[in-house]
Formats: structure tokens, sequence, C-alpha cells
């Protein structure tokens, strides 16, 4: 047996880990023995930080003590506490504190987005996008473009297809290539009004070249923005130095927020006094200096706080605290660089399986891929997958045929990863 293919050597690159102590940090679900399962779905819902609770236990205690004085005398003031959050968020998205702001959930944050950047014509109109995005994301593109088209008496008779271009991987492959996407990109050039795609595909786990494809966007004249979904958090990004327009993303997957966790945004700072730009206001986008005048002209903050509606769901933001300290005491570079390391062991376990119905169908260059690996099993059905969960697993199916798997580098060891390929290794008969 090849010695780098062993729990020995896994045992190693854990005792070598600069980040293994992180691990501690995090409550690992048990399973009925009282072992720790192995835990590979942060890409769905990461886990929870021990600090979580007493974060969000302090903002009950000033709720209990304070009631609406909270807002101004807690211990972290509710009134500014998005603003605890901003300059860390920005550290993880690449982006200026003024370019982020901390908010709703993705799917409403995309359409109130979309509100400002999708402004179709009769000439610039279409949009670009995955056909096999995140359907949520294939929901909102549609319903935009019926909502304009409804505007818009000379589409009458027009379906959205005419409206949506979506990006297909070549026959026999299952990932967009970057020059098929540019080339689409430029054979749309007169008629393509946004670029709306993934950072991170959630299905095949593929990282696009964001930077290639702003600026191919932005050479045709088209907005370019991106769901971050599975980016943030996960890989390095730089929103600001890429040019890209808006971005929009959940704190719940790697970000470990918790279910349904608040999430975020993106507008460069080029927008950020855009008077053009229409945009669905609210009471707490409006320029704070003079909030609480109660006068009846929206004037929106400067930079992404403007697109706030709504005040804060303390709580929320108190979760999202609690594992945004954590990432920046760790820092992204580090988690990165541990991640490339998991993900490269993990496809070097899985290559050692001998069985021709697996293949990993996420892109072997580490540069156009995070934590996430996606395994196809030809032939298979969820009984596998039901088969390794007994066994301890906690990992993700995909119909038809992939199981989803991602090392966090958080709070997942290179031993998580020996000891889950030798487990599908049993249930697969090998």
């Amino acid at each position: 047996m090849d010695p780098k293919a062993t729990r020995e050597y896994a045992s190693v690159l854990d005792s070598s880990d600069p980040l293994r102590q992180y691990r501690d940090r995090f409550h690992m679900p048990k399973r009925q023995n009282g072992e720790d399962v192995i835990y590979l779905t942060g890409n769905s819902l990461g886990l929870q930080p021990k600090t979580t609770r007493g974060y969000i236990e302090q903002e009950l205690d000033d709720w209990k003590n304070l009631g609406v004085e909270g807002h101004f005398h807690a211990k972290n003031p509710w009134m500014p506490y998005h603003e605890f959050l901003t300059e860390r968020m920005a550290h993880i998205v690449g982006a200026k504190p003024f370019e982020t702001v901390v908010m709703n959930s993705l799917t409403v944050n995309l359409h109130l987005l979309m509100v400002s950047f999708y402004r179709p014509d009769e000439t610039r109109n279409k949009i670009i996008i995955e056909k096999d995005a995140f359907p949520s994301d294939q929901y909102a593109v549609k319903s935009q473009i019926a909502f304009h088209m409804g505007l818009r008496p000379k589409t009458s008779g027009l379906g959205t297809e005419d409206w949506l271009i979506e990006l297909v991987p070549r026959d026999g492959e299952t990932c967009l290539r970057t020059e098929d996407i540019i080339a689409t990109i430029e054979e749309h050039a007169d008629s393509v009004a946004l670029i709306m795609l993934g950072g991170v595909n959630y299905y095949t786990g593929q990282l696009f070249d964001m930077k290639a494809i702003t600026e191919a966007g932005h050479k045709v004249g088209a907005v370019v923005g991106f769901d971050l979904a599975h980016a943030a958090g996960n890989v390095k990004l730089k929103l600001h130095e890429w040019d890209v327009d808006f971005a929009c993303w959940c704190s719940y997957k790697y970000l470990n927020s918790g279910p349904g966790g608040v999430a975020g945004v993106f507008v460069h700072e080029r927008h950020a006094e855009a008077e053009d730009l229409l945009r669905f206001a609210g009471w707490w986008g409006h320029d704070k200096e003079t909030r609480f005048l109660m006068g009846p002209d929206f004037v929106p903050m400067k930079g992404a706080e403007g697109w706030q509606l709504s005040n804060p769901p303390i709580f929320q933001m108190a979760a999202l605290r609690a594992s945004l300290e954590i990432f920046e005491e760790a820092g992204m570079e580090a988690l990165v660089e541990k991640s490339k390391k998991m993900a490269r062991f993990m496809d070097f376990l899985l290559g050692r399986i001998d069985d021709e119905r697996i293949s990993i169908i996420t892109p072997p260059d580490p540069s156009e891929r995070g934590c996430q690996l996606s395994i196809r099993v030809k032939d298979a059905d969820k009984s596998l997958f039901e088969a390794i969960t007994k066994k301890g697993v906690i990992a993700d199916w995909r119909e038809p045929d992939v199981i989803r798997v991602a090392p966090v580098p958080l709070y997942n060891s290179f031993e998580d990863c020996w000891n889950f390929t030798q487990i599908l290794r049993r249930e697969l008969g090998g």
C-alpha cells in the first residue's frame, strides 16, 4: 500500500496542521455510540462555534434587562450592531468595508440587487446564467425577466427564455470552460444586460474565474454579479479588485451562522453614489444622520448600507459574529491553503479506490475549486448514500448519482478524509 494512503500518514498531516486547534472551537455532532460523526457538509450547514451560545445569550440578557434601551445601551448596542460585522466580512470577500453589509437572506438580497442592476431595454435585455445554477437563482432570474417583460407591451408573445442565455458544458463534460463562458458573452455582446453566475457551482463544486468573467462582461457593456453562497468563507475572493459590480451570499454554509442565518451583499464603490440606480428603499437604508427626523424623502446611505431595508436581526447577527471572530483569527489565507491540501488528499484517496464506477466531477485543478468534491458513482442510487450515513458519514446526496463532500479547514481533519474514503470503499464492495 502507498504509505501516503494510510491512516498513519493522515495523522502526520494532522499533527503538522497549524489550524488543528480550531476543530475544538466547534461542536461536532455525535453518533449514538458517542463518537464524532465524519461531518463533511459544511457546504450545506456549517457547524456551531462553541462561543455562539454566549454571543446570543448576551443579547438575550440585554433584552431582558434593558428592553428598548438595548438599542443604545446594550453591551453591544443594537442600533449599530451590523457595523460590528462589516470589516470582518469585508476581509472574507475581498472588499472595502464601505462596499459590504450584512442583511436579509440570500435570495431576498439577490432580488434587491437585481432591481438596481438589471435594467433591460429594447436591445440590451438578456441575462447569462448557468443552466445548472442553484434553482433559487434560476427562479429569481426568470421572475425578474418576467416582471420586466410584463412592464413592456412590445414583449408580448415572448417568453422568459427569449431573454435568458443558459451556459451548458460541452458534450461529455460536466463543468463549464472559461473560454466558452467568455465566447458566449462576446457572442451576445450587443444584447446582454447582466451576467449572473454562482461563484462556485453548488453541484459540481467548480470555482469560476470571476476576474476574467467580469472583465469580459464589462468589455461588452454588461453588468456582472455573483451568487457567492458556496464561495464566501470557502475560497479566496477579491471582489473589489476584480471590479465585480455586485454580489450576495448566505452565511449558514461555510460561515457557520446557523440555519437560516443572515446574509450579506457587496456593491462596488463605483456605484456608491450613482443617482441613476433605482432601488427598493427602506428606513434602515436612509442616511443615519437624519433617519430619526422621519422625513418623507429617502436619502440613501453611501455604499452597500444604502440597500438595507429594515433593522437587523440581532440574534442572527450575534451568531454570525461568533464565527467571523474565528475567521479573523485564523485568516483566509491559511484556511484556503489548508483547504487545498485537504482537497488534494481527498482526491488522492478517492483515486486509490479501485472501482471504475467512481469519478470526481469537480475540476482537478486547485485553482478551479474550493474544498467541495462532487463524487459521481455511476449506476448508484441513494442506498449507497444511506449506507455510508449509517456508518457515521454526514455528507450530501444530489440526484441522480452524486455525493458531495466538503472537508472544511476550520473543523475537519485529514483523518476525517481518510475515514470517509475507507467507508466508501467498503460500501462499494472494495
